[in-house]
């Protein structure tokens, strides 16, 4: 069930992204909490988070949770690559309810798949190397190779920014296009060439691209979803908590945009797999507002 009006449920899990990419994070929660009533903020008028420096990601993100909060969420899960990298250590103290961030749920299941695959046998051709592809702000912000460092420091990433996807992915370009292919060549040959055992789709559109991925890197590189990943991490920390909804299925979704609220409904569905119908408007003088 999607929603666009006020919240009649129990405390919502809030996600955040700056667009469009956050809503697989949305669906792969939605997969393993069917219950769970969901917020989601699109900060659509400031995107893309990529290309900004990472004082600019800090303030957009600090404004986004803040908004968020004050939907009264249980959780807040920033569902974005590029704020993970560069905010959310920083801001985790500041919210009085748990923040989960996509990055490091995605580094540690890359860390057991590498580690199972060459202590199988299964890879016996692979090197001890974790490929990445993300924007260019997570690249540059080391954030995933030192994740994986301090979860096995005999890894090493290698990451490469993939500035063409998210366009394409937002045109609507399937995994069959021509020129997704070609891209994808493009980008992921020296992944196949330093025969990685594991590839991180290290921003939350990739996973539209699932498919074309594979069909580059072939089956001996396991392919690194985070936001399956992230929506597992979610479930077992809220299980801890005591605070998971009880309920099978029927748990809403509500969806704040920033600005391109019909682009957002039109592309939407890509990402998620079913219709959101219109999102609520919220200005970013509204979330510069919450901020002082």
């Amino acid at each position: 069930m999607v929603t666009n009006g006020l919240l009649s449920e129990g405390p919502p899990i809030a996600l955040f992204d700056s667009g469009l990419g956050g809503l697989t994070v949305a669906r792969a929660l939605r997969q393993v909490l069917p219950g769970e009533p969901l917020v989601y903020l699109g900060d659509t008028a400031r995107l893309p988070y990529g290309t900004k420096s990472p004082a600019t990601v800090h303030r957009f993100t600090r404004q986004c949770l803040r908004f968020l909060m004050g939907l009264s969420p249980k959780m807040l899960v920033v569902a974005c690559n590029t704020a993970s990298a560069l905010a959310l250590e920083a801001l985790h103290a500041e919210f009085p309810v748990p923040v989960i961030g996509v990055l490091k749920p995605g580094a540690a299941a890359a860390v057991q798949a590498v580690r199972r695959r060459l202590g199988g046998g299964v890879g016996q051709n692979l090197a001890p190397r974790i490929g990445l592809i993300a924007t260019e702000a997570t690249i540059s912000s080391n954030a995933y190779p030192q994740a994986v460092r301090q979860l096995d420091p005999t890894l090493h990433v290698v990451g490469r920014a993939c500035p063409l996807l998210v366009p394409m992915i937002e045109e609507g370009r399937a995994n069959d296009d021509p020129v997704v292919k070609l891209v994808l060549a493009e980008y992921l040959q020296p992944f196949v060439d330093l025969k990685v055992g594991a590839l991180i789709l290290g921003c939350t559109h990739y996973p539209i691209l699932r498919g074309a991925v594979a069909a580059q890197l072939g089956p001996e590189v396991e392919l690194i979803d985070s936001a399956q990943q992230t929506a597992l991490v979610v479930r077992e920390r809220l299980g801890t908590m005591r605070a998971l909804d009880p309920r099978p299925a029927g748990g809403s979704l509500t969806c704040y945009v920033t600005d391109q609220g019909q682009r957002f409904e039109r592309l939407a569905g890509q990402f998620l797999g079913q219709s959101v119908g219109q999102p609520i408007g919220v200005t970013p003088e509204m979330l510069e507002a919450v901020e002082d």
